[in-house]
């Protein structure tokens, strides 16, 4: 006989579970009491904030692949966490949420800090539930990682009654669950190759989660072979090399315009994984809807993903590393005929990352430069939501899979605890993750779990006193009339000596790179805060452009 507690963590332990984020509550000690047990083997993670702990759970399943956990209380604990809820659904990442709840001789009275969970996560997960009965613990468990993991991954829900979770019950573990991939259909294949065979300016792009290192690999290898270029969708351009010759650009918010026109003038566009939404389509407009005037492949791990925006020529419902592995298998594609296509993008996205000169004494790009020649191939890059990650996103080379975390959902608050998640998952790589000034204040207080468990991420929180994404949209469309968009901040390095962590203030360029090497050499998590002139709004254009052209 085992308490709903014991049996709830038991579980977890057998689904390979080794880490769980949490804000503790009364509404499930009885699961604290069972994770106390096993402390050794699986890492608890106390944060200070309901919204922080799921951003890590959300960051910790983007990263692994496998579902992150969290613990949070009913009611306010709930509601706080239903933005790394928000944010694993529109990522397609694999996360369990574990919410404390009401007894069942409470139900229904609007108890205290009582909510229906299946009403309040309906629309932002795959699976919402209550466990009432404790022997049921195992099936529950066992759905819900399967749910979370299969097709296109994302979050599940489960609330844990408090009465349940201390009644005793005698029912056996479920065996650990398994990965379940999607192949392509017969002939699928062969026809993707009589399409490409065809084609004069061939596309391909990829987006999307349930990639793993060997599915990126063998992509990579067939773009080479049939000599592609390759984009890749807003905020997954780790996927392919960013400094391999068939890269061409990622495809997403300030799109490379010439990358943008050559996507419209291609005769076939492969996509693989992406889901086609506003972000990567450039609000529907890359592609003709429904039906596309290119040739057309889509393909995807859920069924239910295809034909929903775009119609295609061949729908592939596949995983991600069945496809790629079948793809790099296939005979190899003479792609003499677009050489010059694929060099002339590449040339183009060359071109791109250069940056231009910037407003002020701080060069956004100039740092992120040096950042490219300075970090290794295998360091994590996170960054939270607006108009400072512009720079990092253009500039910055991701060399490797599951180097980069960003919130595709443009979730502000999300760089902080996502840097601290990175870290603690893979503790001997490096960590430098980017907030903006009202980015890191919306999670900021994640520092304290930071330094709690020695986590030396380098946090680089660019100040320019301004809700920055905001504001251009404000100046554009409501030009000089300012309001609601202006920011006093704390001083931010000084904040971070209040936290015990390394603090750093820079001012001009050529301060940056000393700062940042006295940052590592602390050892122990660091802040930068880089104050840049508010005129440099973007990598494109300045504040007062903008303005200009909005009179």
């Amino acid at each position: 006989m085992r308490s709903g507690g014991k049996i709830l963590v038991d579980g977890l332990r057998g689904h390979g579970v080794d880490m769980a984020f949490c804000v503790p509550g009364e509404s499930y000690l009885a699961v604290l009491d069972a994770l106390y047990d096993v402390r050794e083997q699986l890492k608890l993670i106390v944060c200070r904030q309901e919204g922080g702990a799921s951003f890590m759970a959300e960051a910790y399943g983007k990263l692994t692949g496998r579902p992150g956990i969290c613990f949070v209380t009913r009611g306010p604990g709930a509601t706080n966490a239903s933005i790394g809820v928000h944010t694993a659904h529109q990522d397609s990442s694999p996360m369990i949420l574990f919410i404390g709840q009401v007894g069942g001789d409470f139900v229904e009275r609007e108890a205290f800090q009582e909510v229906d969970y299946r009403r309040m996560f309906g629309e932002m997960t795959k699976w919402v539930a209550q466990i009432d009965r404790a022997e049921r613990i195992p099936e529950y468990l066992s759905h819900a990682f399967h749910v979370a993991t299969s097709g296109r991954p994302g979050p599940v829900v489960l609330a844990l009654p408090e009465d349940m979770l201390v009644t005793d019950a005698d029912v056996k573990d479920a065996p650990r669950y398994k990965s379940i991939y999607a192949y392509p259909g017969l002939g699928q294949l062969d026809q993707l190759r009589e399409m490409l065979n065809a084609a004069e300016r061939p596309f391909l792009l990829l987006g999307g989660s349930g990639w793993t290192p060997d599915a990126c690999g063998a992509i990579q290898g067939f773009a080479e072979n049939a000599n592609l270029p390759v984009g890749c969708a807003f905020r997954r351009q780790d996927l392919f090399d960013n400094t391999h010759p068939n890269y061409v650009g990622d495809v997403g918010i300030g799109i490379n315009p010439k990358l943008a026109q050559r996507i419209k003038e291609s005769d076939l566009v492969i996509v693989v994984g992406c889901r086609l939404d506003e972000m990567t389509t450039s609000g529907y407009t890359l592609f003709d809807l429904p039906r596309p005037k290119q040739k057309f492949i889509h393909v995807h791990a859920a069924s239910d993903e295809l034909g929903k925006n775009y119609q295609a020529d061949l729908f592939i419902n596949s995983s991600m590393l069945p496809f790629a592995g079948l793809l790099r298998a296939m005979p190899r594609i003479d792609g003499s005929r677009w050489k010059a296509w694929t060099e002339s993008a590449r040339a183009d996205y060359v071109a791109n990352i250069v940056p231009g000169s910037s407003p002020g004494a701080v060069d956004l790009g100039q740092i992120i430069l040096w950042l490219k020649e300075k970090l290794p191939a295998s360091a994590i890059i996170t960054n939270g939501a607006g108009n400072f990650s512009q720079w990092v996103h253009r500039f910055y080379p991701y060399r490797q899979p599951r180097t980069q975390l960003a919130p595709i959902n443009g979730a502000m608050g999300y760089g902080t605890p996502s840097g601290i998640a990175a870290k603690l998952v893979s503790p001997h790589r490096t960590v430098v993750t980017f907030c903006g000034d009202g980015d890191f204040l919306m999670t900021g207080q994640e520092l304290a779990t930071a330094m709690q468990y020695g986590v030396n991420v380098i946090f680089i929180v660019v100040n320019n006193g301004m809700y920055g994404t905001i504001r251009m949209h404000q100046e554009r469309d409501y030009p000089a009339r300012v309001h609601g968009t202006a920011l006093q901040n704390p001083d931010f390095a000084a904040l971070a000596r209040a936290y015990g962590a390394h603090g750093e203030t820079v001012e001009a360029t050529d301060q940056f790179a000393a700062a940042f090497e006295r940052a590592q050499a602390s050892n122990k998590a660091a802040l930068i805060e880089v104050k840049i002139d508010p005129e440099a709004i973007t990598t494109r254009t300045t504040l007062s452009a903008i303005r200009n052209r909005g009179k």
